[in-house]
């Protein structure tokens, strides 16, 4: 009889007090439990390491916290990949599935079944994931596409062969998909399950002034090595919903004026400006869209 698939959760946390019980909550009515939940804690200055410890002696030996300095400013990008690496550094038990997993989240009790029954029927799966789900302003839950191959960072699972392949992730915005192009040329499929789906109880970037949002995304279009037409095409398309997208020009545009550090791995940019080519943009335009099912 085949045994089946193990896996841990890490969840990087900063000012999570509020969300980590529901995240609790999700995991312990899992149909598979998680061999380990490590929470870490990155420089909160609420009640989250207060929660976090109750949980570890509450639930078991299955949650440990891990606690971390934080930035003085809460930043995109580097403290989570810090927290991430940090919760890999501390996992105690082998499993064959990680899963980085924010405290913002919630989901059925089969979803983590799921993802394991996805890794264990297609062996080159590498990375995976659910659709988000984010309310509008109308109270609806509604689907947050993406462009196949790519996985939210939310709900991100990594086989572990797969994840010791791109690991170290980048320290910085655009790790989430610096990391799929490096497992997509080391020969690992990537991308989302269209029926698994979870709820994003904050959108994303909300944390941030608008217009900072978009020339974070500008700055990280410059790092990863996107054709300048793609950037000017996804800020234009972008705007069509909210005009302070056109930000992403700004940033992009400081930050080849500037000439900030771009991603050294040749072969994951090559991957990225052939998934960017003009053939591939009308496919691409149709999956931001939902007009394409998305699968890994």
């Amino acid at each position: 009889m085949t045994q089946p698939m193990s896996y841990a959760i890490i969840t990087p946390a900063r000012n999570e007090s509020e969300n980590l019980q529901r995240l609790a909550a999700c995991l312990r009515s899992q149909a598979v439990t998680p061999r380990r939940w490590i929470i870490v804690d990155n420089g909160s200055t609420d009640d989250t390491p207060t929660v976090g410890r109750h949980l570890t002696t509450t639930e078991g030996p299955w949650i440990t916290l891990h606690e971390m300095p934080g930035e003085l400013i809460p930043v995109r990008g580097a403290p989570v990949v810090r927290a991430f690496h940090a919760g890999v550094a501390a996992l105690d038990v082998p499993v064959d599935v990680v899963v980085k997993l924010d405290a913002d989240v919630s989901f059925d009790p089969r979803f983590f079944a799921v993802i394991l029954e996805a890794f264990a029927q297609d062996p080159s799966l590498g990375i995976t994931g659910g659709v988000c789900l984010e309310q509008d302003l109308a109270g609806r839950w509604l689907p947050d596409h993406v462009t196949r191959g790519h996985v939210r960072g939310a709900t991100r699972a990594y086989r572990w062969d797969c994840l010791e392949a791109v690991l170290p992730l980048e320290e910085r915005m655009g790790w989430d998909g610096i990391d799929e192009l490096k497992a997509q040329v080391r020969g690992w499929r990537t991308g989302t399950l269209p029926e698994l789906e979870f709820h994003h109880h904050r959108a994303l970037g909300d944390r941030e002034p608008t217009w900072s949002k978009w020339t974070i995304q500008g700055d990280m279009a410059h790092f990863m090595g996107y054709r300048p037409y793609y950037v000017v095409a996804r800020s234009l398309y972008r705007s069509l919903q909210a005009p302070s997208a056109l930000a992403i020009l700004w940033g992009y545009a400081r930050a080849v004026l500037t000439r900030r550090r771009r991603c050294a791995d040749a072969a994951a940019v090559d991957r990225l400006r052939d998934q960017q080519s003009l053939r591939s943009l009308p496919r691409r335009i149709r999956e931001a869209r939902g007009m394409d099912v998305v699968s890994s």
